[in-house]
């Protein structure tokens, strides 16, 4: 059977970029998300005679809906490669009362159904040749994020997780990468209602075509973790010399708003 790319949060931002990336390479494609219209428009413009594209529109915070992306995307083809890069994210105060269902999608989609995905890929990347999994987590996930305590968590554990599963891979055919982006410019900032986040002050934003590229050449060489960009590797490195409740405080200063 064909081998086929798989990548989540296809319709915009880093999720383009991994599309163009792999097309690039003349890999086929397997696109998922919610918006149709905007999946069969990069479907167009990236397939060819070489490259087929395979559009599957799916809610990732329904589980049944996960379970029916993967598989509907394995139904005749070999997935190689996934790309969990869906993610969600809220800009607020826990306490405030309001937002809980942003909240809960987005544990639901960052967590849950990454973990779903991963889960199914592993033991059918392992009848093949090799496989390659490239979950995008976020430097966020190096350290507490009050005012976004939930995303940060969220990132917290998709970090975790992506470490503890390519040490129990090693030496297998199977490699997985966490990709840990600072802020990028993407509509993710919209989404999350980020608008006036001191954090946007202090570094101008990476292109996503950048962030998408070191991502996807250090998951084709197996790397654990990815780090792009240098104020990026500073954010990830704090936390290990300072204490918790320093970098916890600084994280506050600069993931509010004013």
């Amino acid at each position: 059977m064909a081998a086929y790319t798989l990548i989540t949060g296809a319709s915009e931002g880093l999720g383009v970029e991994f599309a163009k990336l792999a097309a690039g390479e003349g890999r086929n494609l397997i696109l998922a998300a919610r918006s149709v219209d905007k999946l069969e428009a990069l479907a167009t413009s990236l397939r060819s005679d070489s490259v087929d594209v395979v559009v599957i529109p799916a809610d990732l915070s329904d589980m049944a809906e996960v379970d029916r992306l993967w598989t509907e995307a394995t139904d005749g083809r070999d997935v190689d490669v996934l790309v969990n890069n869906a993610g969600l994210g809220y800009n607020g105060a826990f306490s405030a009362g309001q937002g809980w269902d942003r909240e809960l999608n987005s544990i639901n989609v960052n967590m849950l159904a990454l973990t779903r995905l991963m889960k199914l890929a592993i033991p059918h990347m392992e009848t093949l040749p090799k496989g390659r999994i490239l979950n995008v987590a976020s430097v966020a996930g190096f350290t507490p994020g009050p005012h976004m305590a939930v995303y940060h968590a969220t990132k917290a554990y998709v970090l975790s997780l992506s470490e503890a599963v390519a040490e129990e891979l090693r030496g297998s055919s199977v490699t997985v990468t966490a990709l840990c982006p600072g802020a990028t410019a993407t509509n993710f900032f919209e989404d999350a209602d980020m608008h006036g986040v001191r954090l946007l002050k202090l570094s101008k934003p990476m292109k996503a075509s950048e962030v998408a590229e070191l991502g996807w050449l250090q998951a084709r060489i197996g790397q654990r973790i990815v780090v792009p960009g240098l104020m990026n590797k500073v954010f990830a490195f704090l936390p290990r010399i300072s204490p918790r409740s320093v970098t916890t405080r600084i994280a506050a200063q600069v993931m509010g708003k004013g």
